[in-house]
This record gives C-alpha cells, structure tokens and sequence, in this order.
C-alpha cells in the first residue's frame, strides 16, 4: 500500500480530478455544487493518505491545537474561493459583450491550461513579493509557522494574504474575460493540489517533481532558516522558479524539526493570528 501511495497518488487523484472538473466544465455542469464537492471529496482522499503512509508520523498528531487553527483557515480561505468563482460568473452577466480577448472557442482543457498559467505566475511573483521585509511578509508568516507540515496546511493563509496572492492573476483573468468555468475548474484543481503540496505524504512524482511544486521540493520553502527558504515558490507549477532562478532541489527535503519558523510571538489562536500582522504593522 505504501508503494502505490508513494508513486501513484498524485498522478491517479490529481489527473482523475483535473479530468473530472475538465469534462464536466466542457460538458455545461453547473458549478454549484458538484465542483466543490469534488474538491472536498479530493482533499478528504489526500487526508486519508497521509495516514496510511506518512513522510513524518509525528506530523499526523496534533500540535498544540493547530489542527483546529488550521481548519478555520482552510474554511476561510475556501470561501473566499467561492467568492472568487461567483464574481467571475456575476461579472459575466453584468458585461455581457465583453471583448474578444479571451479564447473562448477553444477547447476547455486549453482555456483551463491558460488559465492556470495566468494564476500561477501571479501568484508566484505576489509569493516571492510576500517574502520581501515588511507588512506583506508579516501577514504571509501565518502560512510558514507551523513546525509540521500536512494537508491542512495548504488552506492556512491570513485572508489578507490570499488576496494578495491571488488578486492579480483573477483581476488579469477577468480583465480578460475569462470563461467562468474555466476559472472555477482551475481553482478546484489547485485546492487540492495544494493540500498535495503541503502533505504529511511519502510519495515521490520522479522527474515531474521539476515541473511540479509537490511537497518533496515545496517542504524546502518550509525549511526554518528563513535565507533557506526563498526558494520553490511556485504554486503548481515550477516553472517560474526555474526561469526567474529560485528552484532547488537535493535528495532529501526537510523533515522533522527542520520546517516552521524562528519568530516565537505569533499566537497560537486563530483571532489572534488575523490580528498579529496588523498589530506589529503599528510598531
């Protein structure tokens, strides 16, 4: 069971739902609430993984209480997701001849693929931005805090944060016009490859790892010493690091008491984390 975890998890969960939300979108499906529900029922497959074969057993146990922490920021940063979705669909009827910038006619996969890289390379540039000193650092902090890594750990963003990250790729996407479907349908699919990227999970992607930001190259993002950490900072793809110079890699990424950060004063509760950036942004 571990061997077809480690080599076969990702490619069967990720390929058959990025064909799933594929097909569907193509097909008409109405977004609500089949998508969401593939994307939760996806995340629940990757939380099941990791107990079945986990990369550190002692990151499945809860730390602190962070799992409870971890799901309110998972839950928040999904709504926003869906808010995202609706005013790409709600925009779509207030302009309803919008200008022929976006490929419309071409076949869903293509228009979901340009989508993912628009989202993607605004997202890897906003992330690189969020490393710089500063106040958007102090809100990104919330995500590298913990000293385990697993599923959940994807969704734990300070709101702010999200639409910092976010806000230009959906802003260039709708500026373009971009098919609504298409956007709901990437979004589902990097939900969970993100609770992929983040997971507590033994499973390897071979030569794809470069292409890809799996957990056994983002867990060097997460790596404590903050000058080893500005590196992989792509979303789903690596593409990004390779052209702009941040990928690494090495044979083994950072495991137990390696991962988290050096800064001792963040809270441990979830108010208390939406309030530390705005609180330190003051001294």
């Amino acid at each position: 069971m571990k061997a077809v975890a480690r080599y076969l998890s990702y490619p069967a969960v990720m390929g058959g739902l990025a064909l799933t939300l594929v097909v569907l979108a193509a097909s008409g499906v109405a977004y609500w609430p089949v998508f969401p529900l593939l994307v939760v029922a996806g995340m629940a497959v990757v939380a099941l993984l990791e107990r079945l074969a986990p990369f550190e057993p002692d990151w499945n146990r809860d730390h602190d209480g962070d799992t409870r922490v971890d799901v309110l920021h998972l839950l928040v940063s999904h709504a926003l997701i869906q808010i995202s979705v609706a005013g790409a669909f709600g925009l779509r009827l207030w302009v309803p001849q919008w200008p022929p910038l976006w490929p419309a006619a071409a076949p869903m996969w293509a228009q979901v693929l340009v989508t993912g890289a628009i989202m993607d390379l605004g997202l890897y540039l906003m992330h690189r931005a969020s490393h710089a000193s500063g106040f958007l650092w102090r809100l990104h902090a919330i995500h590298h805090m913990p000293e385990r890594l697993y599923w959940l750990n994807g969704g734990r963003r300070h709101p702010l944060s999200a639409l910092v990250l976010a806000g230009p790729g959906l802003t260039v996407l709708l500026a373009l016009g971009a098919t609504p479907i298409a956007v709901g349908a990437w979004l589902g699919i990097m939900s969970v490859h993100l609770a992929f990227q983040h997971a507590n999970l033994d499973y390897r992607l071979g030569p794809f790892r470069h292409l890809l930001g799996v957990a056994e190259m983002h867990r060097w993002h997460h790596k404590r010493d903050f000058e080893d950490a500005q590196v992989n900072f792509g979303e789903v793809f690596l593409i990004w690091d390779r052209i702009f110079g941040t990928h690494h890699d090495a044979p083994h990424s950072p495991a137990r008491g390696e991962v988290g950060l050096n800064e001792a004063d963040i809270p441990t509760t979830y108010i208390g984390q939406l309030l530390w950036p705005l609180r330190r942004s003051s001294t």
